[in-house]
């Protein structure tokens, strides 16, 4: 069968049999003739080998597409390699083939001087600055993730022995120290707002002027508004401040399984991102400092 004829069968296939989008369809295509403009002298499909999809697969490589776009390129050709070969048009096995993993997102991490920015930004002269100044210095001192911020409960906060205890994920206790800038906020939130809030009485440490529990859309908001104050350009978000405390541990020499402890990180592995991350910051630094030179 010619390759018009057998592109134009496979396209058939994954919209009326597969039910792909019309739109997800056009992207197959797309890398499908790709794939053959790159092997242009195959017009038939008694041409096509398995060992074509290798070829190919480090012919992307090689031209400097990132490894998430070559493994979407592989993809579609093997797909329609398999295609053709359980209807009978292509001969030979098509080979397994060992490719490098998909990078992980590195998370956001801003500088120690960012970071001062925007636990800087809130106004203390209101209520809600207070209280949000309290919660930025929480989250970047002990690591929280939002969830747990937002859950915390006074009785769980000691500001004697400047340590919280969280209930993470699976209900897993974990102590994570609280610094002194943190417990310095949080006493001043308790003293000056919390104990004239509607909602005093509440289990729940963080509050609202109404008195109740705050959402994740609202401190979501609020962390937004807080970095464009402080002229912060990245796309940060509540978890950024988690990030954060991660990196700069890890820089300032800190033990991978104490991070993973405070992280509350059941598998040391999910730790790991952040030496990554924390090696990229230092040798940009590094790189910064000799092209000064």
């Amino acid at each position: 069968m010619e390759i018009n004829d057998a592109l134009d069968l496979y396209n058939q296939y994954i919209i009326a049999e597969k039910g792909l989008s019309l739109q997800t369809s056009k992207s197959y295509m797309s890398d499908l003739k790709k794939f053959f403009e790159f092997y242009d002298m195959k017009k038939d499909t008694s041409d096509l080998i398995g060992e074509d999809l290798l070829d190919y697969f480090k012919h992307e490589l090689a031209t400097g597409n990132s490894i998430s776009t070559a493994l979407r390129k592989l993809s579609s050709s093997k797909n329609f390699y398999l295609f053709l070969k359980k209807e009978g048009y292509l001969e030979g096995d098509i080979p397994d083939i060992e490719t490098p993993k998909k990078p992980e997102r590195l998370p956001s991490c801003l500088s120690i001087e960012q970071v001062e920015d925007l636990l800087d930004a809130p106004d203390l002269t209101k209520p809600d600055g207070i209280r949000d100044r309290a919660m930025l210095e929480t989250m970047y001192a002990s690591g929280l993730r939002v969830s747990e911020l937002l859950a915390l409960e006074t009785s769980r906060v000691n500001l004697d022995k400047n340590i919280v205890t969280i209930y993470g994920k699976g209900a897993k206790e974990r102590k994570v120290p609280l610094g002194d800038f943190a417990v310095e906020y949080i006493v001043k939130y308790i003293n000056e707002v919390r104990n004239k809030n509607k909602g005093k009485k509440s289990k729940y440490l963080f509050l609202s002027k109404y008195g109740e529990p705050l959402s994740r859309q609202y401190f979501f908001k609020q962390i937004k508004k807080y970095a464009l104050q402080a002229g912060i350009e990245e796309n940060i978000s509540p978890h950024t401040l988690r990030h954060c405390f991660a990196t700069h541990l890890l820089e300032s020499g800190t033990q991978l399984r104490a991070v993973q402890t405070m992280l509350g990180h059941e598998n040391i592995a999910t730790t790991q991102i952040y030496t990554h991350i924390s090696t990229k910051r230092v040798l940009s630094a590094y790189d910064l400092y000799m092209n000064k030179k």
